[in-house]
């Protein structure tokens, strides 16, 4: 009876259930591996070496099937790689040639010009600089396509895209026609440059006569001096960030911007406050001193440009503005009086650099050229070039006496926030967000040097440009013991340096001192905390400056001179 009950219980108890389902599961696994081996049988027969390991009477290494079998997946990892890197090589070819369209500042053009190719003219949350985006990522995969199909050669982009945005085919973007004032200007320009080339080049010639000693001891000098630089002065500046900060051309006194628009004179080196200017309502951008600033000779002694759009002329006197220029309908990131001191350049979020005329605050130009904001300007020491640069990752240099873009700064992979000239008049030097510098000269129209410059994106560069109305001693004249036949005194020694070194800021906290020529790194200035947002290097050759987002601007000199 007992041994009836316990029969009757296995018979019909849960482990029963359990042997058979696990029989039924372990059958069902047998068919899907023969289903999974007969599949990738038949898909080996494509595989010439599968198929001779597997044909009809053979017995099947299974070895040699697994080999095949990890050699195709690896072709196929590979084609993918492959297929990886070519969209990415498409990509930066788009990139490439997006970066050369120009397209229209004015956002009818855009919205025009979006209807034309059948897009949306506006996407919810889009800006016109967000349209003006997505215009030049149409236009250059349009480019795309029609180079790979034969149908147009991309030298021609630029007559497409004026026959795009315009409704007159016969009118030229860029070029147009100028007003009587800015005939007189250029005129002006050709002759004030010219003169100043011919002495230029002079001087350069009996340059050449120095004694190669002379000139090697002078060398090793100026990069012992350099070595030496360390932190002389510290100043909070404002209670925000201060952007910008220029040396007066005696070298006596630095003017300092910062983002809560107010300007500010102190003097050097005790660091003392002698002026504050009021006028601008946000972060100023740029700020340049007339070239007779503070010697009476000029009504207006220096410049600025902010946030706000707004330009203004300013009298070291005076705290408010005593001229305005207006004109532009963006951003105001950079200023630059011309050098003949009768002009002033400016640079702004509108994609436009202008000219004006101080005397009259008149508009000179208003110059196109560049597909995003132009973020730098700077005249050439002739006076009869400028270089802009800007958002796009290209610099131009123009013609001033002709209007004309004459080269293209070509090379940065983003973009371009600093650049200057070399008082040679032929080199020029720019700095980027790529984190390098690049060095162009004129005379080869291209690039000559690449500096791996700082760790993050390089904000200010400056050449040293000795102007000589300082009697302080410089870095150039330091412990000098040249020959007596060459008669080479101070003055001509600090003379002799302008242009051989120059200095770069950077977020990564650091102002880096090079030489040129050689472009060798002689001193990274470590001080500030954080971001260095602008540098700039006296005439006389005896500081440099910089400011910061620590809120502070700093002095530095090379530590044998601090008695001044």
């Amino acid at each position: 009876m007992g041994d009836s009950t316990r029969r009757g219980r296995i018979r019909y108890g849960t482990l029963e259930n359990e042997v058979v389902a696990y029989a039924k599961r372990k059958r069902e696994e047998e068919d899907d591996d023969d289903a999974m081996t007969s599949t990738a049988v038949d898909s080996l027969i494509d595989i010439p070496e599968a198929a001779a390991a597997i044909r009809p009477g053979a017995n099947i290494d299974l070895d040699q099937i697994d080999e095949i079998l990890d050699e195709s997946q690896d072709q196929q990892l590979n084609d993918e790689a492959l297929e990886t890197r070519r969209r990415a090589m498409a990509e930066f070819d788009r990139k490439r040639i997006a970066r050369t369209i120009a397209v229209p500042t004015n956002d009818m053009q855009v919205k025009e010009a979006l209807r034309k190719y059948g897009h949306p003219i506006c996407l919810f949350g889009e800006d016109a600089g967000d349209r003006r985006d997505r215009l030049r990522y149409i236009l250059s995969k349009q480019a795309i396509e029609r180079r790979n199909a034969g149908q147009e050669d991309i030298s021609a982009k630029e007559d497409d895209m004026e026959n795009e945005v315009s409704s007159d085919e016969e009118k030229e973007e860029f070029y147009t026609e100028g007003s009587d004032m800015l005939l007189q200007a250029r005129q002006n320009i050709a002759r004030k440059s010219l003169l100043h080339a011919r002495q230029r080049v002079e001087q350069q010639q009996k340059d050449c006569q120095v004694d190669l000693a002379t000139i090697r001891q002078l060398r090793e000098n100026l990069v012992d001096q350099l070595r030496k630089y360390t932190i002389v002065g510290s100043q909070v500046g404002d209670s925000r960030p201060l952007s910008r900060i220029a040396f007066s051309p005696d070298s006596s006194q630095v003017l300092v911007g910062s983002w809560t628009g107010s300007i500010k004179l102190w003097d050097i080196p005790g660091c003392q406050m002698a002026q504050l200017y009021r006028g601008h309502t946000d972060r100023v951008g740029g700020l340049s001193f007339h070239p007779q600033a503070g010697q009476g000779d000029s009504r207006v002694d220096f410049a600025s440009g902010a946030s706000d759009n707004e330009i203004f002329l300013w009298s070291l006197g005076k705290d408010t503005p005593i001229g305005q220029l207006k004109g532009h309908q963006s951003r105001v990131v950079h200023v630059e009086h011309h050098p003949s001191g009768d002009y002033l350049g400016s640079a702004s979020y509108d994609g436009s650099w202008r000219l004006w005329d101080i005397a009259s605050e008149k508009e000179l130009l208003l110059q196109e050229g560049h597909s995003r904001e132009v973020f730098a300007l700077r005249f050439q020491c002739d006076g009869s070039l400028v270089a802009t640069a800007g958002l796009d990752g290209i610099g131009r240099v123009w013609d001033l006496r002709s209007g004309r873009s004459i080269m293209e700064l070509e090379g940065h992979a983003k973009e371009i926030f600093g650049l200057d000239w070399s008082p040679n008049g032929y080199q020029l030097v720019t700095g980027s967000a790529d984190n390098t510098m690049h060095i162009f000269d004129l005379r080869k129209i291209a690039s000559i040097h690449q500096i791996p410059a700082h760790k993050s994106m390089v904000t200010d560069v400056r050449y040293f440009h000795f102007g000589g109305n300082s009697k302080a001693q410089t870095s150039c004249d330091m412990d000098m013991d040249v020959s007596g036949d060459q008669n080479v005194g101070d003055h001509e020694q600090a003379r002799l340096c302008s242009g051989q070194y120059l200095a770069s800021a950077s977020n990564d906290g650091l102002i880096n001192i090079w030489t040129a020529g050689d472009w060798k790194l002689q001193k990274s200035l470590a001080g500030h905390v954080g971001k260095v947002l602008s540098v700039d290097i006296a005439r006389d050759g005896s500081y440099i400056a910089s400011t910061g987002f620590d809120k502070t601007f700093k002095l530095w000199k090379a530590d044998d001179i601090l008695q001044l």
